[in-house]
């Protein structure tokens, strides 16, 4: 056992997690109806839905979602289907006054009542009002973010979220917006994606320039049905900061490490603290222990966003430590959250074909009320630097390849790392629970 090597990974349980789940097509096909219609999942953020009217469609397998702002303020969710003959009524976003259908010319109001069947006297009132409505979707919001669920009978999304919510709300993620938004096609199956996402073990392999300092384990725990990790010794706000661990002048080290993310993630930090932190040379003397440049670090950051408009949330530094880097919301959403900033991931399934998936990336971060950009989200199916920040492109350069690794004769099953990759093995676990089948094999 290395001095890196937490001791608990002496009794830590092993597992192989079978290839069924990435590569079954019948098993891609059995998470339409087990899995995606019955969980709560990320439609889209409120920010996109200001104004009454304002909608954003939903695509996840056979199912369309409207996800609308009403004129009372509240956001519903309906099917996109005509209850005529089945047309969508809604592509991408928009706004509307009214959804019509473009094939017979029924309408309906944006809370899914329906206003207007053609020569409606031909069904001699044997319609109801509830057979015209538009499909209900469950919908609920948290941190900014637009959760929907198309199980009537759903727990509610408080419920669902549970610690996700209990140790993120201290980060006011709802009062972050869009920075940029880019998404592509993956060569992969969904799962694959987002695991990528879903642990800090493969930073020295994929992304070795990050360890310039030191090449720390990270921890990894299972939270009810999503997971988290974080660094082992962590110090710092998340993001960036964590890269500066192990530095011997942390006055440099952060310097450095905040550099290289801002050039190369476009994200998990902010200007402000790219400035602050090439300012620390200059402000504290040489031989300034650790704590002290955290701390003047943490203090004129704080200052420079308040004069800008940009007010942090109150943090506990407990509660900071406990939060860890990143989290897997089960079952397709991760974020790597900071105090000002996130970045985030959505896979979803493309088709039922199980060997491609839609990948989308954005980064949150807090503004001076009023200048808030308002990003497109932009295609960018090409997996080349410019397009994309480098570390990314390292990242996406591994997608395709596990998945056709994964096909090979010899491949029996993954095996994640038994502390590292903890959260890895709890997504197996909890798809299992809503699909009957599969989930990770204890090996010892």
């Amino acid at each position: 056992m290395n001095a890196h090597t937490p001791a608990s990974a002496e009794t830590a349980p092993q597992y192989i997690i079978p290839t069924e789940a990435y590569l079954s097509a019948d098993y891609a096909q059995a998470e339409r109806d087990l899995l995606w219609r019955k969980v709560w999942q990320v439609a889209c953020r409120e920010e996109e839905l200001p104004e009454v009217g304002n909608y954003v469609t939903y695509e996840i397998l056979d199912d369309s979602i409207i996800v609308i702002r009403t004129a009372d303020g509240s956001l519903k969710a309906h099917h996109n289907a005509c209850r005529h003959r089945g047309r969508r009524l809604v592509d991408g976003c928009g706004s509307a006054k009214r959804l019509a259908c473009k094939f017979h010319g029924w309408e309906w109001d944006i809370d899914g009542n329906n206003t207007r069947v053609v020569r409606e006297a031909g069904y001699a009132g044997r319609l109801s009002a509830e057979e015209l409505r538009l499909g209900a979707v469950r919908v609920g919001t948290w941190g900014g973010w637009v959760f929907i669920n198309m199980d009537p009978d759903c727990e509610p999304l408080e419920t669902y979220l549970a610690d996700v919510k209990t140790m993120l709300d201290p980060f006011e993620l709802d009062r972050m917006r869009y920075r940029w938004r880019q998404w592509l096609h993956f060569p992969c199956n969904w799962k694959v994606a987002v695991e990528a996402f879903n642990e800090g073990y493969h930073v020295l392999g994929t992304h070795p320039q990050l360890a310039v300092f030191s090449d720390k384990p990270t921890w990894s725990k299972a939270r009810g049905i999503h997971g988290q990790f974080g660094p082992e010794g962590g110090e710092g706000v998340g993001g960036g900061t964590g890269g500066a661990a192990g530095a011997s002048d942390m006055r440099i080290g952060l310097a450095v490490s905040l550099n290289k993310v801002w050039e190369e993630v476009w994200a998990t930090t902010t200007q402000t603290m790219v400035d602050v932190a090439n300012r620390l040379v200059d402000e504290l003397p040489e031989g300034t222990a650790t704590p002290a440049v955290f701390a003047h670090f943490m203090s004129r950051v704080i200052e420079e966003d308040a004069k800008r408009g940009v007010n942090w949330p109150k943090l506990d530094p407990a509660a900071v430590a406990a939060s860890g880097a990143d989290w897997h919301i089960f079952p397709n959403t991760v974020i790597i959250h900071g105090p000002t900033f996130a970045l985030c991931y959505r896979a979803r399934p493309d088709g039922s074909d199980p060997d491609s998936c839609i990948f989308e990336v954005y980064t949150l971060e807090r503004y001076p009320e009023g200048e808030e950009p308002r990003p497109e989200n932009k295609h960018c199916p090409v997996i080349e630097e410019g397009p994309w920040p480098l570390v990314l492109t390292q990242d996406f350069s591994n997608m395709g390849e596990v998945q056709r690794g994964m096909k090979s004769l010899s491949f029996r099953g993954a095996r994640p790392h038994p502390v590292e990759e903890v959260a890895v093995v709890n997504f197996h676990r909890a798809l299992a629970q809503y699909m009957g089948r599969g989930g990770p094999v204890l090996i010892d």
